[in-house]
């Protein structure tokens, strides 16, 4: 099979179109077609940082994450699913399991659902990552209907489906962005936008909350931004983060009573962790996106899969506007 490889890490660090084995299936797996995979932040971490990341694989790698494909093969043990049917999920690209950059993967099947029937490859490929992450965030901070809801980042890969996702929960939504275009896809979506760029946090809590502060802030900015979310979320309010690698003064969030919760998605994949919680996040993501309630947002971009590396520099080139997707 054709795949795109690694065969060293770093900032200069080049994809190379490589002849590989096909994977065999095996017990508890299924072995897909690849369609389309998406790249996300820690895609390019890995290929930039190496080893310096516990969680990157060793070289030769393939990477990609998500993916959306139809199976090819069904080993033992699995139910649910048979030859033919069209699947996503986010299943390898690292440690010890191969990525999608490929036109085979072979995948644990708790990992993976059927692919939503309102989205195409392309659009799927770019859900499951950013779908479980956003889902996994809002749920932990126990978001319900009629609460005051901020998302940070709203216009990102992780948080426009933040973004959707609140809003069919039944939240009042409001999502900090910059930037006319962003402002219409929040529009687009119901929520509220707040441009970070001119907009304090004191002035837009008060705005929009009376004072009161936001029930529920995710924030997918994370870093030195969750002094930001501190600030702007209500008394005993619950705070989600995706990024919190760094050292922070937690007296804020102490003094308002706050819980914190860190998302990180891959501990499933790295540690066969309750991997099957993954499959039913994707089954409800995929319900909610038949519904018409989620649509991932593509940016207008495309590449094939030798253009991986062009896809890499137009995620890390901060221009992308929703996720760069790679078609196999």
């Amino acid at each position: 099979m054709k795949a795109m490889i690694l065969n060293q890490y770093g900032d200069k660090a080049e994809f190379h179109l490589s002849d590989l084995p096909q994977p065999a299936v095996k017990v508890g797996h299924v072995l897909v077609r690849i369609a389309a995979t998406s790249v996300n932040t820690v895609d390019t971490m890995i290929r930039q940082m190496g080893k310096d990341l516990p969680l990157s694989p060793d070289l030769p790698a393939v990477l990609g994450m998500d993916f959306a494909g139809t199976i090819t093969a069904v080993g033992e043990g699995v139910s649910g699913f048979a030859e033919g049917d069209e699947v996503y999920g986010c299943a390898g690209g690292l440690a010890d399991l191969q990525g999608a950059l490929a036109e085979f993967m072979l995948a644990d099947a708790k990992l993976l659902a059927h692919k939503p029937k309102n989205l195409s490859m392309r659009e799927a490929a770019a859900l499951p990552l950013v779908g479980i992450t956003a889902y996994e965030g809002l749920q932990r901070a126990g978001i319900q209907a009629g609460q005051t809801t901020l998302v940070h980042g709203g216009a990102g890969g992780v948080g426009h489906v933040a973004v959707q996702l609140a809003k069919h929960f039944g939240a009042d939504v409001y999502a900090s962005v910059s930037g006319d275009k962003a402002k219409q896809i929040m529009a687009q979506y119901g929520a509220t936008a707040i441009d970070y760029k001119t907009e304090k946090v004191a002035d837009y809590v008060a705005k929009h909350t009376d004072g009161a502060g936001f029930a529920v802030v995710f924030d997918s900015v994370g870093a030195t931004n969750l002094m930001n979310s501190f600030e702007a979320a209500a008394l005993n309010g619950q705070v989600a983060t995706t990024v919190s690698l760094l050292e922070l003064d937690l007296t804020p969030a102490h003094f308002k009573g706050l819980s914190l919760h860190v998302v990180f998605m891959l501990i499933p994949m790295l540690y066969d962790h309750k991997r099957e919680q993954h499959g039913a996040i994707l089954t409800q993501l995929a319900e909610i996106a038949d519904a018409g309630a989620l649509k991932p947002l593509l940016d207008e971009s495309r590449f094939k899969l030798d253009d991986v590396g062009k896809a890499h520099a137009r995620l890390s080139s901060g221009q992308a506007m929703g996720k760069v997707v790679v078609e196999i």
